[in-house]
């Protein structure tokens, strides 16, 4: 596995279908050999053992571990979605407001907001203030299509909340 992480850490810059094409060239004879090690490493350990649980793990998920292979843009983990979730989870205790189906949804709302000005380059705190100052004054209720004007990769946003 950590070969594969550092062949797809070569590959990180390149246009998606390269990747692809790339990945099925690089990395699926090691995918098949990881896979290959874990059927013959799996009669030669206890089965209730972690050992034994991490390679049954593997070889049930075998089909969604080569799934990365198919698409330049999938990922090889979900370690950038562990990452963006992590503020969320570690502070989860504190936000006793989210006890109720509204609270829930509140928070989820400005999490995706905050989470997604972050993955957009955008400093959170400035991309609110300007959604709370602008948004108000759009009209999107009439004209639904101005939104798209808002969106965190939308230029103007990109200028005004970096």
């Amino acid at each position: 596995m950590n070969a594969l992480f550092a062949i797809d850490k070569e590959l990180a810059g390149l246009p998606a279908a390269e990747r692809k094409s790339k990945r099925l060239q690089l990395e699926k004879d090691k995918l098949e050999a990881y896979f290959a090690w874990l059927q013959d490493v799996m009669p030669k350990v206890l089965p209730k053992s972690k050992l034994g649980k991490a390679v049954q793990y593997s070889l049930a998920h075998q089909e969604e571990r080569q799934a990365f292979l198919e698409d330049g843009n999938a990922a090889l983990s979900n370690n950038i979605c562990e990452r963006a979730i992590r503020n969320f989870t570690i502070g989860r205790k504190n936000w006793l407001f989210s006890d109720s189906p509204k609270g829930a949804k509140a928070s989820a709302a400005v999490y995706s907001i905050i989470e997604t000005a972050n993955a957009n380059a955008l400093n959170p705190f400035q991309y609110l203030r300007y959604l709370f100052e602008q948004l108000p004054n759009a009209d999107i209720q009439r004209h639904p299509e101005k939104l798209d004007a808002f969106l965190p990769w939308n230029e103007t946003s990109q200028q005004n909340c970096k």
